[in-house]
């Protein structure tokens, strides 16, 4: 097994340009001549704006399928046979929502532990909140907490109280206060991103503090505004350890059980039981 990392994605690849991309990535493992090469793609190559548009499976969706909804994009000339897998939509009026990528992680918590049913979470740039049942979606929520994170962060005005320090001790007790007062008022979330700003102009607070104040009331509030999606199980978060372990803190405060679940294995999972079909 080896792996391959890139920088171009979808916000720089035109459609046009994502054959040579592959194929870069590949040359020094694959020779140019020899039978076809199947390769499985999930997440934003299969976006409007990405290689090729891989259509949405409805809500609840049996994941199980995902590659007999896969497209094709064309590769003249290439031994590759790249296929995109779909992505999974919601279309209930007030409830509408998509994703792309997190439909093969969750394909891949299902084969790593196939009796698991209940809720799961996908802490991110965009955090899924999924009722899981085997490898069955049926329903899911997203919430936009790390992007709100970062325009408030670099594009409000609060960037002149919050800093980088993630590792000052203060930026700990910042978090704490801050997921603490998220979990108990997500209602006042507006009102209470603004004690950031006043708190370091008035008492002193430090970049450390204001940062880890920011991103532990963020989270709390996300955890407190789904709390009628948690039950009584324990919830599998998955994603990266850091930002689990952030998210792991909230839940533990109003006493749900969570267990960390590494994004790539997830996903690596996730593309083998596809390609079983």
């Amino acid at each position: 097994m080896f792996s391959r990392t890139s920088d171009q994605g979808m916000g720089r690849l035109t459609p046009e340009a994502y054959p040579a991309v592959l194929s870069d990535l590949l040359a020094s493992e694959l020779s140019s001549t020899g039978a076809p090469v199947d390769v499985l793609i999930c997440g934003m190559a299969g976006a409007r704006q990405g290689w090729l548009e891989a259509p949405y499976l409805d809500a609840p969706a049996e994941l199980g399928g995902l590659a007999f909804a896969a497209v094709s994009p064309v590769m003249p000339g290439s031994r590759l046979l790249p296929r995109i897998l779909p992505g999974v939509c919601q279309k209930l009026s007030g409830a509408e929502d998509v994703m792309r990528g997190e439909e093969t992680q969750l394909l891949g918590l299902s084969a790593m532990d196939p009796r698991f049913s209940g809720l799961v979470v996908m802490p991110g740039t965009h955090s899924k909140w999924v009722n899981l049942a085997g490898a069955r979606i049926e329903r899911f929520s997203t919430t936009m907490t790390g992007e709100l994170f970062e325009i408030l962060r670099t594009h409000s005005v609060l960037r002149h109280s919050v800093g980088d320090e993630t590792g000052a001790a203060d930026h700990e007790a910042g978090f704490d206060a801050g997921l603490a007062s998220g979990l108990e008022a997500p209602q006042r979330l507006t009102a209470n991103l603004f004690k950031i700003r006043a708190g370091s102009l008035l008492s002193g607070r430090s970049h450390g503090w204001c940062s880890g104040f920011l991103s532990g009331l963020l989270i709390g509030t996300e955890i407190s505004g789904q709390r009628d999606w948690i039950g009584t199980g324990e919830i599998p978060l998955v994603g990266g350890t850091a930002l689990g372990a952030l998210y792991a803190r909230g839940f533990a405060m109003i006493g749900a059980g969570t267990r960390i679940v590494d994004a790539t294995e997830a996903t690596l999972a996730g593309l083998k039981a596809a390609r079983r079909g």
